[in-house]
């Protein structure tokens, strides 16, 4: 079931925000399933919208790709049976960030340049984030276990 969760704010080295409290902040958990995924995107773009970043904007088209691929990962990747996966989204003064959180702690996404194989059907996902993203990264989760993806898009 899809339902809207409280997130502590956690403090992880090198991933501040840039505003202690932000201005918006949504946080709700999805299924762990190609439903879930296309649920979260959606309502990040909504939520996006509502904030002032309109549909076809840099700003919502960019963080709701970048909400996609991370939420694709954490269904492919860090799927648990019977656990869902959380995203957050912050809007902050001078950034906006997205979180999705999963509970596979030992896949961990490794942060490199390398490009996937050229035939191959996946692995480009962190390098679309790490192209858009004014920064990215992995967190471990705090109170569970899991860890949380991150990235930042600064505004201009």
């Amino acid at each position: 079931m899809n339902n809207r969760i409280s997130t502590p704010r956690v403090h992880t080295p090198g991933a501040e925000g840039e505003s202690p409290s932000p201005l918006h902040e949504f946080a709700m958990a999805f299924t762990s399933s190609p439903r879930g995924a296309r649920l979260a995107r959606r309502l990040v773009s909504h939520r996006l919208d509502s904030w002032g970043h309109p549909y076809g904007g840099r700003v919502n088209e960019t963080l709701t790709l970048i909400a996609a691929e991370l939420a694709a990962n954490a269904i492919r990747h860090g799927h648990v049976a019977g656990r869902d996966f959380h995203v957050r989204l912050t809007h902050g003064t001078a950034a906006v960030r997205v979180e999705v959180s999963d509970t596979r702690t030992e896949r961990v996404p490794v942060l490199t340049d390398a490009e996937a194989p050229g035939d191959a059907e996946s692995g480009r996902g962190l390098l679309i984030v790490a192209g858009l993203a004014t920064r990215w990264g992995v967190t471990p989760r705090d109170g569970a276990p899991g860890k949380t993806v991150w990235a930042e898009l600064r505004l201009a």
